[in-house]
């Protein structure tokens, strides 16, 4: 379930991507094409649906944000790798087999 939200959230998000870039900015973008050609929706139809299909697809994505974050797998077992961790006793350079010599004492003062 989490990689088909996660496929279609990114599906929507390069949907959303080219919807954007199809918008009529400052310089016309490419909504202002189809002011030339006036048969089958006018320039003010295009701009609605365009604008719609922004709105509805940003709302899909942020619902399928949502959603994600309650599907995402979780771990089965709530102690993590710290907590799992053994160690082992750390042998020192000289401290193998052969215990190293007790230092000398010291001479008593008298």
């Amino acid at each position: 379930m989490y990689s088909v939200l996660v496929i279609l959230a990114v599906i929507i998000a390069v949907m959303l991507t080219f919807i954007v870039l199809i918008q009529e900015s400052k310089g016309g973008g490419l909504a202002s094409s189809f002011a030339s050609s006036n048969q089958i929706m006018g320039v003010r139809k295009t701009t609605d649906v365009v604008e719609k299909a922004t709105w509805t697809l940003a709302g899909l994505l942020v619902v399928l944000s949502i959603a994600t974050t309650y599907v995402t797998p979780q771990l089965k077992d709530s102690a993590t790798i710290v907590t799992n961790m053994t160690t082992a006793p750390v042998s020192l350079p000289g401290q193998g087999q052969n215990p190293a010599p007790a230092a000398p004492a010291a001479p008593a003062q008298k």
